[in-house]
């Protein structure tokens, strides 16, 4: 009768609600650190918050504005990256670097079919699922997609960033892969080494606050994809391209924006609806063996193509974090400009022209589907 009360208690108010999604947030948050699992203030607090909200669907709420409010931050710390020397080095590399993450994607559209066929999980869902980026812009794209199975997209990604973190250090650090020696770092974008560690004036911080917000609403305006993460994204970069410095944030903001995302996310996720569990998560284990085989081949290719070692081949296209990546080729003296260039653009790639690219095909295969329905009828 007590817990029951309790429960009562807290489904009759707002504040007590979100207070309840706020320390499991935290519980999950410093729970993934402490166990050093990959991206802990996005993923523990989205996997405490799916499983407490399930267990205890009315103590749970989480405002739609803390979420927007993460978004706008993530935007901000994308957008410091795209720096001139950052643009400058891809521009070097951009033949090579277009032809690499078409052929990445490409693979990652054949992946996405085999988990359709085997999984039975619907084509959009799986394609949303297999895409190389950040887990924070493909679960928002998603989010905003209509008729999308968020919780095999949630995980699939998952397992792919998982798998990615684990085995790309086991295989570049083998003894099977010459590492190289020269380590460049004259055009290391910000968010791998030391992002934008200059100390502007709050009126320069402020100045940067406003137009990232600005941004955001003008990008839900003219119906930008991922509205409130493009917006201050094209925001930051065009500050920064027009000679002002931003400041990077915190790392304690950069974990809270995290959260307040992945609160969001556990909140809208239903595993009861989830048919044929056990296949689908194997099925994703498997997808993400084959991502990797794959981009190991493709590293074979850069390696023919452009004359650098297999580690910094293999880093370069490895489709997990851009900072850990980063951080390992450091590690192992890989060519760092190289490997933080193709990482950035394969990003920034994906988050520009695949969010149209995706919404367009869905657009086709609706407006088949509707057109099959009128024949029949």
């Amino acid at each position: 009768m007590e817990v029951r009360s309790l429960k009562t208690l807290i489904g009759r108010s707002r504040y007590a609600r979100v207070t309840v999604s706020l320390v499991t947030a935290l519980i999950g948050g410093i729970l993934f650190k402490l166990l050093h699992l990959p991206v802990p203030w996005l993923l523990g607090p989205m996997l405490t918050v799916l499983a407490g909200s399930n267990f205890m669907k009315e103590s749970y709420e989480w405002p739609q504005q803390f979420r927007s409010v993460g978004m706008v931050i993530v935007g901000y710390t994308i957008g410091l990256s795209m720096t001139m020397p950052a643009l400058r080095q891809m521009s070097h590399q951009l033949p090579n670097m277009l032809l690499m993450t078409v052929l990445l994607l490409l693979l990652c559209v054949g992946i996405a079919f085999i988990n359709h066929r085997l999984s039975g999980i619907d084509y959009n869902s799986a394609l949303l699922g297999s895409i190389p980026g950040g887990l924070t812009q493909v679960i928002s794209l998603a989010e905003e997609t209509e008729g999308i199975n968020l919780l095999a997209v949630m995980m699939t990604q998952v397992i792919r960033l998982i798998m990615i973190i684990v085995i790309i250090p086991l295989l570049v650090f083998s003894p099977f892969f010459d590492h190289g020696q020269t380590v460049t770092t004259a055009a290391i974008p910000s968010t791998i080494a030391t992002a934008a560690h200059s100390s502007s004036s709050p009126l320069i911080m402020l100045l940067f606050a406003v137009v990232c917000i600005a941004g955001a609403f003008l990008g839900k305006k003219i119906h930008l994809p991922t509205p409130l993460l493009l917006g201050p994204v094209i925001a930051t970069a065009t500050l920064q391209l027009l000679g002002l410095t931003g400041t990077a944030l915190p790392g304690w903001i950069i974990n809270a924006a995290q959260l307040l995302i992945g609160v969001n996310v556990g909140m809208m996720l239903k595993p009861g609806r989830m048919e044929h569990k056990f296949r689908t998560i194997s099925i994703a284990i498997g997808c993400g063996l084959l991502l990797v085989v794959g981009a190991w081949g493709l590293s074979l290719l850069l390696v023919y193509v452009q004359s650098v070692s297999g580690a910094t081949a293999l880093l370069s296209l490895a489709p997990g974090g851009m900072d850990q990546m980063g951080i390992i080729a450091h590690e192992i003296g890989a060519d760092l400009a190289i490997v933080a260039g193709y990482q950035l653009f394969r990003t920034f790639f994906i988050m520009f022209a695949i969010p149209p690219l995706i919404r367009l095909l869905f657009r086709i295969q609706k407006k088949k589907k509707s057109t099959k329905q009128g024949d029949i009828v």
